[in-house]
């Protein structure tokens, strides 16, 4: 017996596709012919650079900046320091410390010997390609031979100490009380931040810093936690904001599993530059593509600036828009964790029938995508009785309509941050549900003229709607409407637009194209090296 169904026709849906995927590529000029300031940090620290000053500016930051105040950055980093590391027969992180400590000026050492130059750019590509792969598949082998992978709805929870160390305590229990994935919240407002910090980090308001080191910290606390239950537990961060291609590289080095990463979430939510964002998202989920890094889009979010049932297709829209950005760079749709959430007004009369048309609508669009679904929120009042009711009827529609990837409501909601009873709550309510609706979904079905279908299929003709019209105008100019989220940006305002540079036409990035032919996108490959 099939899974409770839609049964969408498909002719929107190709039609909806279709037209995402020309939105899309009507931008692929822009992310072609720019590089960004975080692109080329993300490059040095692939070649192995990583590492800060005394005053804990890190050395990726320092080569980046004095490469673009010299003008000479669209280039492409790793050029000037491939010359350097020649020049100088040094690895890349000695040359790092001497432009940090010597005050040593790429830009005076005279070009050398390209063939050299080149010789060591694919030694240095392939062993941080090899590094991402053996990362890759051991995580495969984790899940699929040694241990074993849950059953679907992951039970995913959050953490958000501001310590690493008390995130580990907390992140050990609820994966010890039966949660699936552990996501570290990151500190408030490091998505602006134009750096990522060194080592690990003790301090951070409403999260923990994302650096390499919490990563890996975070990683090995959780493989302890799966070797005791023969399980594998997965881990989530964010890659967004001013750094989304450097905390991709992060996540991928270190073994992450999940990472939020969306088209236009920093765009809307954190006025970062809309140029920049669209660049950025290109060359990270390059990297999680080619890592089978899972990516948890932020379509949640605008329902918490608009209303949950005026503005669904707005949801919708996104979720294709981000779909077809993915499919750009190469991810398969099982690598596409996108969002969207329960957040219908509790007092409104038949909410749940809408909340499950929603939910069904999503997950029959996307069939193979990883689908993330989030908790009430917006109109969670701080009554706890009724805010674990709440979480029991998201949880209920979740397993009914087929949900994978379940960010479990808390009933402390608006109140603190969770204690880890609190989290043991929602573990054993999502346990309770998840077990004893399991096939539920299996034996219903929904009419054509019902409330539930033509609320799906009206939700999805206004998507359309959005989107022809954002493929008339363009994407950016959408977003300058306001019609995502209800938030207006404009293309040259928000953060980061000074960090986008115009590629020269012998621009060198070795990964651009390393990354391209893993995922089997030939078609734009910019073949050669330096010459």
């Amino acid at each position: 017996m099939e899974k409770l169904k839609l049964r969408l026709k498909s002719e929107p849906v190709n039609r909806a596709k279709e037209i995402s995927k020309e939105i899309v590529e009507d931008l692929m000029d822009l992310i072609r012919e720019n590089t960004t300031t975080s692109i080329e940090r993300t490059v040095l620290r692939l070649f192995g650079i990583i590492g800060a000053d005394i005053d804990d500016t890190p050395y990726v930051n320092i080569i980046v900046k004095q490469l673009m105040k010299k003008g000479v950055l669209e280039m492409g980093a790793s050029l000037y320091v491939l010359n350097a590391c020649v020049h100088h027969d040094e690895e890349p992180e000695v040359i790092a410390k001497m432009v940090a400590e010597e005050n040593l000026d790429l830009t005076e050492i005279p070009m050398g010997d390209y063939e050299k130059i080149n010789a060591l750019s694919q030694r240095l590509t392939q062993a941080a390609m090899d590094h991402i792969a053996k990362i890759k598949d051991e995580r495969d082998k984790l899940l699929y031979e040694t241990w074993s992978d849950p059953p679907r709805p992951y039970k995913y929870v959050i953490v958000a100490t501001g310590n690493i160390h008390e995130d580990v305590v907390q992140a050990q229990a609820a994966a010890r009380q039966g949660a699936d994935i552990i996501a570290v919240i990151r500190s408030t407002a490091q998505s602006l931040l134009d750096y990522v910090p060194e080592g690990a980090t003790t301090e951070g308001f409403g999260g923990t810093y994302a650096t390499q080191e919490n990563f890996r910290i975070m990683r090995k606390a959780l493989d302890v936690v799966g070797e005791e239950q023969n399980r594998y537990i997965r881990l989530v961060n964010y890659a967004s904001g001013l750094c989304m291609p450097e905390i991709a590289m992060m996540g991928a080095w270190e073994g992450l599993d999940f990472l939020l990463n969306d088209s236009m979430y920093g765009i809307l939510f954190r006025d970062i530059n809309m140029q920049r964002t669209i660049i950025d998202q290109y060359f990270s989920r390059l990297i999680c593509a080619a890592s089978h890094i899972t990516i948890n889009t932020g379509e949640d979010n605008y329902l918490t600036t608009s209303d949950a049932i005026e503005k669904a297709y707005a949801v919708t829209a996104s979720q294709l828009i981000n779909e077809a950005f993915a499919l750009k760079a190469g991810m398969e749709p099982k690598y596409m964790g996108l969002g969207h959430a329960f957040e219908i007004n509790p007092d409104i009369k038949d909410g749940l029938s809408y909340e499950i048309a929603h939910a069904l609508l999503t997950r029959e669009l996307f069939p193979e995508a990883t689908l993330k679904y989030m908790p009430p929120t917006k109109h969670m009042t701080g009554d706890i009785f009724k805010g674990y009711a709440m979480n029991t009827m998201f949880n209920f529609v979740s397993v009914l309509t087929g949900q994978d990837i379940q960010l479990l409501g808390m009933l402390t909601e608006a109140i603190h941050t969770p204690f880890m009873q609190d989290r043991y709550l929602a573990v054993k309510n999502a346990d309770y549900i998840f077990n004893n609706t399991f096939s539920l979904g299996k034996e219903f079905s929904i009419d054509d003229d019902s409330f539930i279908s033509q609320r799906a299929h009206k939700v999805l003709e206004q998507a359309i709607e959005l989107l022809e019209h954002t493929r008339e105008v363009g994407l950016m100019q959408s977003i300058e409407e306001a019609n995502f989220a209800d938030i207006k940006r404009t293309q040259t305002g928000g953060k980061g637009l000074d960090g986008v540079i115009k590629k020269s036409p012998k621009y060198y990035n070795p990964f651009e194209g390393a990354f391209r032919r893993l995922l089997n996108l030939d078609d734009e490959v910019f073949e050669g090296g330096v010459h």
